[in-house]
């Protein structure tokens, strides 16, 4: 009840508020200053303005937040968790209840001066619950973290039970991914992805999600989905490190030795396959649990979770599909290509809601970009060949080492031959230099076919190139004799002859029997050519000079010849048979006409060096000689 006295106060304030203020906006301001500046000018006592609401309505709201703000006080200052006690938890939230009830309820009515007054009261004794809830939130995912249970899922949602790191056959188990330690539970074994991981027990995600509904209704959604992301994501980034799995930028990435970067990419074949098929899935089982009826809150949580994890993983990829091209990272390469092609259904899945559909974008992203990687150590090998200098003959003809390198890089890239093709459906053929294999290309039924094709081009370039530098032609057909044999057999024997294909195969078979008839007439042409006698008989004189000028040649040739050599014993032996059908029908029709002359026939043991099984015998010698192999080397899953 207000005096009469006091009264005339507050109505001499009401005027001064008329007067001075401009609009009733200027003048509710100035009464505000005046409710500021003493106890007796409340604005509920200055509003000259008759009560929208019952004046027993805004008591009542007085007395409930009053209510509400000693029982929800005591336990924002209780230096003990609330979640300690389940009585206590339940009154605190059943505050926190009635609280939002009355915030839902009257701020209808927030117009009222004396309503909206209580309302900030309110709002502002919301604010500090929320606070506190928060810090019960985190305090309740760190001792929920401390145990765990290992669950196998199935997918028709049986269990078989639990399982967990008790025992020292278990911890053997769990060591190749877990390290010494196993207080950071990651999911086991690898070789069975099905399994989920309940990170924490069925009774804090209980209370979690009590907790994470009055959040989410009382607007405070982002600092939930903040408290809860915090916690988890710690949890990912320890399990990644106890892969062993490194956090490196990518300077330090295109800066490690290749060795070690192969180390490093089969640690993160097996991270991100844990990642995407256990530590993830688990991850999203979890949310969905702790925000059941929150589909937005889990998500937004969710990717807050896995976003830095998830982008770990992808940098080190991205890392590697843009750093070097050398040809001996292909393998590697293509390991990597596939491990996250056969992941991108995982990424579909587990990423599928709007929040995380740029971390699908990117892996997708990332995944293609290796393609374009292992095009790239395509053409750098082409320009490898290229680049191999023709300087140095490979002594005796033999195999040049580029061969070898080539022919089983080639023979090793094709165990990989369905990623190839795959890789290489969309190859478009844009460079003058694959101008000739546009024909071929538009029958072939595999770009991968072409692309092989086309490496073996260059190579069969290179070595025409290389048998130039010899001075002997004969030689020359013997280096190209070598290893256009070498390249038709490694070619038939593996997964290169089905991608080349048999034409392929018969065309080289072809050329390599024209670079035998090449030696033959460049080697036995002059010597068979002596040996040629015309039809009318010839003086004494002139067939002892053509048996001595034969005796001279061959020689030459044979011992010139039994330093070269043939590698690869079957050639041999064809190389061989083919002198001796061309050389031995020749000298042997020379010897009897020889013999058929008296003037000779006498003194046959001085001029006749060599029998006909003489000259079968030098033949059998040629092409023994110690020239010949050729290092080079492949890289992992290379051959001899």
């Amino acid at each position: 009840m207000v005096d009469n006295g006091e009264e005339k106060l507050l109505a001499m304030a009401r005027h001064i508020a008329k007067t001075m203020g401009r609009n009733e906006s200027m003048a509710d301001d100035i009464l505000h200053i005046f409710s500021n500046f003493d106890a007796r000018f409340s604005l509920d006592k200055l509003s000259d303005k008759p009560d929208e609401l019952d004046p027993r309505g805004s008591a009542d709201l007085h007395r409930s937040l009053k209510s509400l703000d000693r029982r929800i006080s005591q336990y924002l200052v209780a230096d003990h968790p609330i979640w300690a006690d389940s009585a206590d938890s339940s009154a605190f939230l059943d505050a926190i209840d009635e609280l939002m009830a009355i915030i839902r309820d009257w701020t209808p009515m927030a117009r009222d001066k004396s309503v909206g007054n209580y309302l900030a009261r309110a709002d502002d004794l919301m604010q500090q619950a929320m606070f506190r809830v928060d810090q019960e939130f985190r305090s309740l995912m760190d001792r929920g973290g401390e145990s765990f249970e290992l669950t196998r899922h199935f997918r028709n949602g049986e269990s078989t039970g639990d399982f967990c790191f008790d025992s020292e056959e278990d911890e053997d188990v769990a060591e190749g991914i877990l390290g010494d330690g196993l207080q950071i539970p990651v999911a086991q074994p690898v070789t069975d992805y099905n399994i989920v991981i309940d990170a924490l027990p069925s009774g804090t995600i209980g209370d979690l999600h009590e907790i994470a509904k009055r959040m989410v209704a009382a607007g405070f959604e982002k600092e939930c989905s903040h408290a809860y992301s915090s916690c988890r994501r710690e949890f990912l980034e320890e399990s990644l490190s106890r892969l062993g799995l490194q956090k490196l930028s990518i300077d330090e990435v295109q800066k490690m030795q290749w060795h070690d970067l192969e180390e490093e990419i089969e640690r993160w074949m097996k991270a991100i396959s844990v990642s995407l098929r256990v530590l993830f899935p688990s991850e999203r089982h979890l949310c969905e649990r702790v925000f059941v009826g929150l589909s937005s809150t889990a998500n937004l949580s969710f990717m807050e979770v896995c976003r830095g994890s998830t982008i770990q993983l992808l940098n080190f990829a991205d890392a590697v599909a843009i750093g070097s091209r050398a040809p001996e990272r292909l393998f590697k390469i293509i390991d990597m290509f596939e491990t996250l092609r056969d992941l991108m259904p995982e990424f579909d899945s587990v990423f599928a809601d709007q929040y995380c559909s740029f971390l699908r974008n990117e892996a997708l992203t990332i995944w293609k970009s290796f393609g374009g990687t292992i095009k790239g150590i395509f053409m750098e090998l082409e320009n490898l060949i290229r680049r191999d200098p023709a300087k140095t003959p490979v002594p005796g003809g033999g195999l040049h080492p580029i061969t070898r390198y080539v022919m089983n890089y080639l023979r090793a890239a094709c165990k990989s031959r369905q990623t190839l093709e795959q890789v290489f459906e969309e190859v478009a053929l844009t460079s003058k230099d694959y101008s000739k294999l546009e024909d071929r290309a538009a029958a072939s039924s595999s770009s991968l076919s072409v692309q092989m094709e086309w490496i073996m081009e260059v190579l069969e370039s290179n070595l025409e190139a290389k048998s130039k530098i010899y001075k002997d032609l004969s030689l020359s057909s013997v280096f190209l004799m070598n290893n256009g044999r070498y390249i038709v057999q490694k070619v038939k024997d593996s997964e290169l002859g089905s991608v080349l294909g048999e034409d392929w195969i018969r065309k080289h078979s072809v050329k390599n029997r024209q670079y035998l008839g090449n030696y033959l007439r460049s080697s036995w042409s002059k010597v068979i050519g002596v040996l040629k006698v015309d039809s009318g008989s010839l003086a004494p004189a002139a067939m002892k000079e053509k048996l001595q000028s034969f005796n001279v040649q061959f020689e030459q040739v044979c011992q010139t010849q039994s330093t070269w050599v043939i590698f690869e014993h079957q050639l041999r032996e064809e190389a061989r048979i083919s002198v001796a059908k061309t050389l031995l029908p020749a000298y042997q029709k020379f010897v009897g006409r020889y013999q058929s002359l008296p003037e000779l026939a006498k003194r046959t043991d001085r001029y006749l060096k060599y029998t006909v099984e003489d000259v079968e015998g030098r033949i059998t010698e040629l092409f023994e000689g110690g020239g010949g192999g050729g290092g080079g080397g492949g890289g992992r899953r290379m051959e001899d």
